[in-house]
């Protein structure tokens, strides 16, 4: 019997255990060779990349509904170290029992976090980073009419204007209209995009720039660039320049870093805290570990390395536990060969933006985009569930399309 532990209940999570058992299956190895133990703090899947709209609470999928099937064992506790030396991972469970799991092959799934700021009143800001988080600023905007009126109640500001910040930027609006408009109230709604740089999405290129852009004006979203946030109240921003915006909602979305996880890998990682892996995906240097998703920095195409997305974390994951099993059964690894890059940002009741290529070349726009952005957030990032076949035949398709 062989023991692989994933770690990580997240799209690479999942994926790198139904790419285990559908590799071991397609070889033929008895069910009993390989077992496959997935750890995860929560019982659910979360579908992160959609936190940002409304009713949040529901994005997410019951992992026992997708691991269950597959005869994937699931413990729900929370890793708090790694030994590489002695292949073993130190938990506690929910009880508060502590654990200790031995592994063959280990995969880091693990993810990536928001960094918090630390500015005075940084603790009355919300974020998008988790489902608590984004449902807790679901319910908080849901209560904004029984707060008193001010001229700051129904007005956002909005922290970091990079994917996350232009996708909650652009949908706040039309949230904040919608519960007004319940109140009757004559309030003016407001959103304000606050950003280090001089330029909104400065990693996102100038290709969709004018787009994104056109948005903000089209839905009146104000600019404040080569700002950041000095101070936060329940009722007001100070920016940088001394400015005071009045705002009963603050959501920070700026830095994201790799799970704190990584550290426990005696492995080189970049300025986010993600392993360096080869092209198949194992962490260079360290015999038996694996790395998926946000927790790694992988080879991708046009000499480019995968961005800290769920657009390279199921494929990642499908690939890395093909490779594991591989490994172990002694059969031929796949290199990391994920599709092409693109993106497709969603700029709320405006439509969205497609791209295509590393230099961002913008392929569609408007309801068109909007249309394949709402696919792939209500379909296509979602695993099959209650269907063990359906589920293996998808992790063996490594490409997104």
């Amino acid at each position: 019997m062989k023991d692989v532990l994933i770690i990580g209940g997240g799209f690479a999570g999942v994926w790198s255990a139904a790419g285990v058992v559908r590799a071991a299956r397609e070889a033929g190895s008895a069910a009993e060779e390989l077992r496959v133990t997935l750890v995860s703090g929560g019982d659910d899947m979360v579908i992160r990349p959609r936190l940002y709209e409304d009713a949040p609470d529901g994005m997410r999928v019951a992992l026992d509904r997708v691991l269950g099937p597959i005869g994937v064992r699931r413990i729900t506790a929370t890793v708090t170290g790694i030994d590489t030396e002695a292949h073993t991972v130190r938990a506690v469970g929910r009880a508060g029992e502590e654990l200790d799991l031995a592994y063959d092959k280990l995969v880091l799934a693990t993810g990536s976090r928001l960094v918090r700021p630390a500015f005075p009143g940084s603790q009355e800001i919300f974020d998008v980073d988790t489902l608590p988080a984004a449902a807790a600023l679901d319910n908080h905007l849901r209560r904004l009419p029984e707060q008193a009126p001010s001229p700051g109640r129904y007005t956002a500001v909005v922290v970091g204007a990079g994917f996350t910040g232009v996708e909650i930027a652009t949908a706040l609006g039309e949230r904040l209209q919608t519960i007004a408009d319940r109140q009757g109230t004559a309030e003016d709604v407001r959103v304000v995009l606050v950003d280090r740089a001089d330029v909104v999405g400065p990693e996102l290129g100038p290709g969709p720039r004018p787009t994104i852009n056109d948005a903000i004006d089209e839905l009146k979203i104000e600019r404040r660039l080569g700002l950041t946030v000095a101070s936060a109240t329940r009722h007001d921003v100070t920016l940088s320049d001394g400015e005071v915006i009045p705002a009963a909602t603050v959501v920070w979305t700026a830095g994201m870093v790799a799970s704190p996880l990584t550290a426990q890998i005696p492995g080189e990682r970049d300025r986010l805290g993600r392993l360096s892996v080869d092209e198949h995906l194992q962490v260079i240097g360290v015999p038996d570990v694996y790395a998926a998703g946000d927790t790694a920095l992988a080879p991708a195409d046009d000499g480019q390395t995968t961005t800290q997305s769920c657009q390279h974390a199921l494929p990642m994951g499908k690939f890395a536990g093909h490779n594991v099993a591989a490994e172990l059964l002694g059969n031929a690894l796949l290199p990391f060969t994920p599709d092409p890059y693109s993106t497709c940002l969603d700029l709320g009741p405006v439509g969205a933006v497609v791209t295509q290529g590393w230099d961002r070349k913008v392929v569609s726009t408007g309801q068109d985009a909007k249309t394949l952005k709402q696919n792939i957030n209500t379909l296509w990032i979602y695993p099959p569930t209650d269907d063990a076949e359906q589920l293996l035949a998808q992790a063996g398709r490594f490409s997104n399309g």
